[in-house]
């Protein structure tokens, strides 16, 4: 068991890392998937994007996300009638499987375990872009409204790793920690909201100490009322928290309760550690190791 605080935050860590097991499960359906949209519908390639691929992911609670590269001319003008055509090809294939249009992505549920889930999201080259990290692919995917919107996962996860790499590899599990605070709370903000504002915030720091980061965090989207994103890499509009306002409302709720828990968590973490790692216990749903 853990005696300090900062022991319990790195035990809890490794119980967060997805096993090499998840990602070969995950791995497994790519061949099969691509094969399928090759013969239906299209010249197709899957590239990795998403927490796997960026090291961000949480075990048993991240899927796996993949961009199907495919000429455009294969794509409708409107990108919800993309999605459902490529969930029918799917279909047609895997036949006992649940598919279903989550968008921008076809999620395709391969077993009841999040590693065994696959989110393939249309896309096609737009054109490459500068970044403040060089220049880099850019994609049209479905947006939610019907349309198109431009993607470039490259330039955000080198956005990340360069702030990572400049906290000295802390900066990524504090993104995990945050993002098992939201799985295991169920609240529906999304994970690449909340993978961009916790680097955003980290470009202001100098050091990383996961419990007053995590409170510092909830801080900011708790007083900023969850404020879309200005994407830090320049070209992809405003980030929203959330895919519905309803689902918005949840979750200041959610964050309002996390964010008390976090608050109270720190204010004993000198005098009172023993009391710290129960309200740790309670923001990650006794999921927190105990003293």
């Amino acid at each position: 068991m853990p005696k300090t605080l900062a022991q319990g935050f790195e035990q809890f860590l490794v119980k967060l890392q997805p096993t090499n097991s998840e990602y070969l499960k995950s791995v497994a359906h790519k061949s099969s998937v691509s094969r399928c949209l090759i013969n239906n519908w299209a010249p197709t390639s899957l590239f990795e994007t998403g927490s796997f691929g960026n090291g961000t992911g949480v075990r048993h609670f991240s899927d796996a996300d993949y961009f199907a590269i495919c000429p455009g001319d294969a794509f409708c003008d409107n990108s919800a009638m993309t999605l459902r055509y490529i969930k029918e090809t799917l279909q047609g294939t895997f036949t006992q499987t649940l598919i279903e249009v989550k968008k921008p992505a076809v999620r395709i549920s391969f077993g009841v375990h999040a590693s065994e889930i696959l989110e393939v999201t249309p896309a096609c080259f737009h054109q490459l872009i500068d970044t403040p990290g060089g220049k880099r692919r850019s994609y049209f995917i479905p947006d939610y409204e019907g349309s198109w919107m431009v993607s470039c996962p490259s330039a955000h996860n080198a956005y990340v790793a360069k702030q990572d790499k400049r906290l000295g590899g802390k900066l990524k599990p504090l993104i995990r920690l945050v993002k098992a605070w939201k799985f295991y709370n169920n609240v529906p903000i999304t994970s690449f909201y909340l993978e961009l504002r916790v680097t955003k915030y980290a470009e202001g720091r100098t050091v990383i100490v996961y419990d007053l980061d995590i409170r510092n965090i909830l801080k900011l989207l708790h007083d900023n009322e969850l404020a879309r994103l200005q994407d830090p890499m320049g070209f992809s509009g405003y980030v929203s928290p959330c895919k519905t306002e309803t689902r918005k409302r949840e979750s200041l709720s959610k964050l309002a309760t996390g964010y008390g828990r976090a608050v109270n968590a720190c204010a004993c973490r000198i005098a009172r550690p023993d009391l710290a790692f129960e309200w740790w216990q309670k923001f990650f749903s006794y999921e927190f190791p105990a003293r």
